[in-house]
């Protein structure tokens, strides 16, 4: 194992699990460590981190709220595209792990540390994740990655470690924990153990941001989403900061069990996963998206991102957020949103938000060319049968060769 380095940023949670990385860092290379722990909006765990850090003797520690710029400039991009992963899954574990290892390489060159550390393990997405993200904006970056290096495979061997160099040891910790969870200001994550059976229901007790939609008021919610140039600004005309505004939509959607997804996903590893995710303020939004951009794209540019979504989405889930191809599907999708103002009033109930209506400035709809009664004769009926006899001619003409062969089809 190398031995020449002295300093390490470490993803800090506060855990049981990165309190032992930090002091199997200081063991194995006889360094010092240096903790970051990120407020995405996961919950209140932030300054108990910081505790647990001083009692551990880390003499640098990091602890920064980028709730803001998770949402707008991480987040809210993203949701220009309406991405989602293989049809369903709204991205946020991925997309909050760029912004993670940003601050650790920004952090490592601000204190001058060797090498940046997290607690992600080896058979799951998120060591690829940070690791290409931080070799993207340093190539010179020294990586370390416990799970992959030690030998600590159990929850017992860690319980062992963490007792021997005086790691306090929750009580829930003490035998297997029920499911493991990933939270920020977009979503919570939760696989394993109890979940690991795809054929079995997840206990409700997984579900930590949302009621069970049967629970849900029996009345429905009646909002209205404001958006300028793609991005969500207000809520029933308050103008709200972008995190701000999802926490709201959080808020509003887990009270009416919006949001919820039982997935078994393609891990860009190879295997497959089941996890239960909870995601309502960002289903809200990408409902509300998708309906202001029915107003005010163009039909071309619409197929076409719906064309790129999925590329798109498989970039931010395999790690690619700092690559060259994304930042250019970032341009063209940036660009498709120059128009996409207005209003979008949506209803929640039980497990769903409904789009009841939409306006904006920039609408290309237009109510003289779809009415059913007379209208100013910007649309000359007769114009259609030409347009079909043209788009006809190649099916003519197949079907014509195929009855002259004897054949049908």
């Amino acid at each position: 194992m190398t031995q020449n380095i002295s300093k390490v940023v470490l993803a800090y949670s506060g855990g049981l699990d990165t309190s032992i990385i930090l002091k199997w860092l200081e063991t194995e290379y006889g360094c010092e460590v240096i903790t970051f722990t990120a407020d995405l909006g996961q919950g209140g765990e932030i300054e108990p981190a910081r505790a647990t850090a001083e009692l551990m003797g880390v003499k640098q520690i990091f602890i920064e709220d980028l709730r803001e710029e998770f949402v707008a400039d991480f987040v809210y991009p993203m949701f220009r595209a309406n991405a989602l992963y293989e049809g369903v899954y709204l991205l946020g574990t991925s997309i909050a792990r760029p912004l993670i290892s940003k601050r650790l390489v920004e952090i490592a060159e601000e204190t001058g540390a060797d090498a940046i550390s997290h607690g992600a393990t080896g058979k799951g997405n998120d060591q690829v994740r940070f690791e290409l993200s931080a070799y993207a904006l340093n190539p010179a970056i020294k990586v370390i990655a416990p799970w992959r290096l030690w030998d600590l495979q159990s929850r017992t061997k860690l319980i062992e470690f963490a007792r021997d160099h005086q790691i306090p040891v929750p009580k829930d910790k003490q035998g297997e924990a029920p499911f493991s969870v990933d939270a920020n200001l977009l979503h919570t994550s939760s696989e394993g153990k109890v979940l690991e059976d795809p054929a079995i229901e997840a206990p409700e007790y997984v579900y930590q941001r949302t009621v069970r939609p049967e629970d849900a008021p029996d009345r429905a919610q009646k909002i209205t989403i404001g958006f300028e140039k793609g991005d969500a600004v207000s809520i029933d005309g308050k103008p709200l900061t972008p995190a701000a505004l999802l926490a709201r939509l959080n808020e509003l959607g887990g009270a009416h069990g919006i949001g919820r997804l039982d997935l078994v996903e393609n891990r860009y590893v190879g295997m497959k996963s089941r996890g239960i995710y909870e995601t309502p303020g960002g289903t809200i939004l990408l409902v509300a998206h998708r309906a202001i951009e029915s107003l005010t794209l163009d039909r071309g540019a619409a197929h076409l991102k719906d064309e790129l979504m999925p590329r798109y989405a498989e970039l931010i889930y395999n790690g690619f957020w700092f690559s060259p191809e994304r930042e250019m599907l970032q341009a063209l999708i940036d660009h498709s949103q120059h128009m996409v103002t207005g209003e979008v009033h949506l209803k929640l109930y039980k497990g769903s938000a409904t789009v009841i209506g939409r306006s904006s400035p920039f609408s290309l709809y237009s109510e003289d060319l779809v009415t059913f009664e007379e209208g100013s004769g910007t649309y000359d009926h007769q114009d259609a049968e030409g347009f079909i006899q043209l788009n006809a001619l190649r099916l003519k003409s197949y079907a014509a060769r195929n009855l002259a062969a004897g054949r049908k089809s």
